[in-house]
């Protein structure tokens, strides 16, 4: 899967990514290979997400993720 994390300053991460795990505005989630599209608003807290080096961290303050066809947007 692909994903880019977006703060109105710059591009935070862009790549390949196996899974991903974000703060909902209703609970925490999982994102994996093939997964349903979905927007949801997120709260602060962190977001995970496991690439070929291993597992990174980032924490957000908020912001909106998009799922769609094995990409991810989150614009935070």
């Amino acid at each position: 899967m692909r994903l880019e994390i977006i703060t109105p300053d710059k591009k935070v991460f862009q790549g390949e990514v196996s899974e991903a795990s974000f703060p909902g505005a209703n609970g925490a989630f999982q994102v994996l290979q093939n997964h349903a599209p979905l927007v949801s608003a997120l709260s602060k807290g962190i977001v995970a997400f496991t690439t070929a080096e291993g597992r990174q961290t980032l924490e957000v303050d908020g912001g909106v993720v998009e799922v769609k066809e094995n990409n991810i947007i989150l614009l935070a």
